[in-house]
C-alpha cells in the first residue's frame, strides 16, 4: 500500500464512524496489505484525531488469548489506540445510536503514573511504573464489514489494527489495588448479559498474566520511539470471548473481591 492508500483507508474509517455505516473489508481492496499497512491505517487515523482536537488517554492490547490468535491466524498481540471521548462511566447507559455493532470484553486495566518504555524494560519496571489496577470493560465495533457479503470473507487481524484494533470505548470501575494486591493471573470475572451468564475467564488467559502484556506493549511501542506515559489507561487484554450488546442490554462484569462494573446499552 502507498501512503495515499493508507491515508484513503484511515478517511473512510472516520466517515464509517461518523455516520454509523461500515465500509467493505481493506484486505480485499487490498490484497496486498501487511502488518505495516495496518499500522499506519491506524496511525493515520490517530494524526486526525489529534488535529481534530482528540486526546490520547491509554491504549489497548488485543489478541492476547491463543484462542483469538489462533482464529486469525497470528502468534502476537495487536495494539490500539485510546480517545478521551471513548471514556465512560461505571453504570452509564449508551445511546443507542453511538455505535454500529457494539460488543464488551472484561479486562485487567492498569493506571500508569510514570514513563514507561525502552526495549530492554523488565516486569519490574512495569510494577513500578503502575499506579493502580482496576476492573473494566472494553467497548468494540467495527467501522469494517465482519466479513465480505459476496465472497462470504472474513475480515483479517490486518482489518481489525487498521480500524483502531476494533476499540471503542472503555469503563472503568470504582475500585482501585495495587498491583501487587493481587495474583493478576487468578483475578477472574463472570460477565453476564441481561442477567445471564455469559462468559466466564481468568487473567491467566492474557499471556499467561497481564503484565507480561503492559511489558509486550511498551517495548514494542519503543520500536517507534514512542512510550507510556503518565496518567494514561492500558487495557491489559480480555480474558473472555466478546459478548454482543444489541439494543437494551446491560452488562456487569463481576470481578469477586477485586471489584465490578456496569454498563448499559440503549
Amino acid at each position: 500500500m502507498t501512503p495515499q492508500d493508507h491515508a484513503r483507508a484511515a478517511a473512510d474509517l472516520l466517515e464509517a464512524e461518523r455516520n454509523g455505516k461500515q465500509i467493505g473489508l481493506l484486505s480485499l481492496r487490498h490484497p496486498e496489505m501487511g502488518m505495516d499497512d495496518a499500522y499506519a491505517v491506524q496511525n493515520a487515523i490517530y494524526r486526525a484525531k489529534l488535529n481534530a482536537g482528540r486526546k490520547v488517554i491509554g491504549w489497548k492490547i488485543g489478541l492476547t488469548s491463543k484462542a483469538m490468535q489462533y482464529a486469525l491466524g497470528i502468534n502476537i498481540p495487536d495494539s490500539g489506540i485510546l480517545f478521551d471521548d471513548m471514556v465512560f462511566e461505571h453504570g452509564q447507559t449508551i445511546p443507542a445510536s453511538r455505535f454500529i455493532q457494539p460488543r464488551i470484553e472484561a479486562e485487567i486495566a492498569f493506571v500508569m503514573k510514570s514513563d514507561l518504555g525502552g526495549e530492554g524494560i523488565s516486569r519490574a519496571d512495569v510494577l513500578a511504573a503502575t499506579d493502580y489496577v482496576t476492573p473494566s470493560i472494553e467497548i468494540l465495533d467495527t467501522r469494517i464489514q465482519r466479513s465480505d457479503p459476496q465472497t462470504g470473507k472474513p475480515r483479517t487481524v490486518y482489518d481489525t489494527i487498521s480500524d483502531n484494533a476494533a476499540n471503542a470505548g472503555v469503563i472503568l470501575g470504582s475500585r482501585r489495588h495495587a498491583v501487587e494486591a493481587f495474583d493478576l493471573r487468578w483475578v477472574g470475572a463472570l460477565t453476564y448479559r441481561n442477567g445471564e451468564i455469559e462468559e466466564t475467564g481468568l487473567g491467566a488467559g492474557v499471556l499467561n498474566d497481564p503484565v507480561e502484556s503492559v511489558l509486550w506493549l511498551a517495548r514494542r511501542m519503543a520500536q517507534y520511539g514512542q512510550k507510556i506515559e503518565p496518567g494514561q489507561v492500558i487495557l491489559s487484554g480480555s480474558f473472555i470471548r466478546p459478548v454482543e450488546c444489541p439494543p437494551h442490554t446491560e452488562i456487569h462484569a463481576d470481578f469477586g473481591s477485586f471489584g465490578d462494573v456496569r454498563i448499559s446499552f440503549a
